[in-house]
């Protein structure tokens, strides 16, 4: 049975230097060592293994399946090491607590940026370190304990996880200027669908919400794009090839003036809920748990089911 005392992080950092390059010559170059280095790090990760992790081509080296094993493997670990130091480093710098906070698209381009400043602001030794995800991706991740606090879209099923009100947004209809529609204040959604859309990837919870009430309507809902930003989805219709449904707050105001129009959509699934919510905030962190009041805009917030 391999003993894991025995991997040592240098060699698998020079291991995944050779996967990277597919020679042992161009790890050597890339990491500073002689070649003789780079090859008895190896030897030594295959006796650890008791498996050949690479096969010796003329042009190069491949990876065996043990070593695409290997190097999956030797990712995660280094990734969590170098997390380690950085939070260490923290510490040793003054930061007395760290809040892992996964939000999605829509609260980051509106709302987070300033309400991050101004809580930071007040509380300088607190870290909040962001990650940008998917709605349902951060309920399940809030369910995994990846992440103490989430902020995603209300269309989106949060089983055991305590809700507050984050903010409320408004969804509208954006069109090239040229376009048929810029000509109306308002539109119902459903007289929209025989156009071609622009949207967000897959598994997006306002992909998910156009998707539910074009089915609701019984009409199919034709995506012509998927990009992953609101941003892309502007720049898209701007060159007229579709229209598409974003928050109104995500339409820079320069890009309305000069080449977009806005329609309101006057269907009521059009006014959004954003959610910030944990699994138990009962065992937050106290820094997590001041996130969490503040997020919520109350010290006395009713937590939802």
């Amino acid at each position: 049975m391999i003993n894991p005392i025995h991997f040592d992080l240098q060699s698998l950092r020079i291991f995944l230097l050779v996967a990277e390059h597919g020679s042992l010559t161009k790890a050597a170059e890339r990491g500073q060592l002689t070649l003789s280095a780079i090859s008895k790090r190896i030897a030594e990760l295959e006796g650890v293994t008791e498996c050949a992790l690479l096969i010796r081509r003329a042009r190069g080296v491949e990876l065996t399946p043990a070593g695409r094993g290997l190097q999956e493997h030797a990712i995660r670990v280094l990734d969590n090491v170098n997390s380690m130091a950085r939070e260490m480093d923290d510490y040793a710098v003054g930061v007395r607590g760290h809040v892992k906070l996964w939000a999605n698209t829509s609260s980051i381009v509106q709302f987070l940026p300033a309400d991050l400043a101004r809580f930071l602001n007040s509380n300088r030794a607190v870290k909040v370190s962001l990650e940008e995800r998917l709605s349902g991706e951060i309920v399940d991740a809030l369910g995994a304990g990846k992440a103490d606090l989430g902020i995603f879209a209300d269309n989106v099923p949060a089983h055991g996880i305590e809700r507050r009100l984050y903010h409320r947004d408004e969804l509208v209809l954006l069109v090239p200027k040229s376009h048929k529609f810029a000509r109306r204040r308002s539109i119902e959604f459903a007289d929209t669908l025989g156009e071609d859309y622009i949207g967000l990837n897959a598994g997006s919870s306002l992909l998910a919400r156009m998707t539910d009430a074009a089915f609701a309507v019984g009409k199919p809902l034709k995506v012509r794009i998927q990009v992953s930003s609101f941003d892309g989805i502007c720049r898209m219709i701007e060159a007229g090839l579709g229209i598409g449904v974003l928050p109104r707050a995500a339409v820079r105001p320069e890009m309305v003036v000069a080449r977009l129009h806005i329609v309101k959509l006057s269907d009521a699934w059009a006014t959004r809920t954003l959610w910030v919510g944990t699994c138990d905030s009962g065992i937050l962190t106290p820094e997590a748990a001041r996130l969490l009041e503040f997020l919520s805009g109350s010290s006395s917030g009713q937590a939802l089911p």
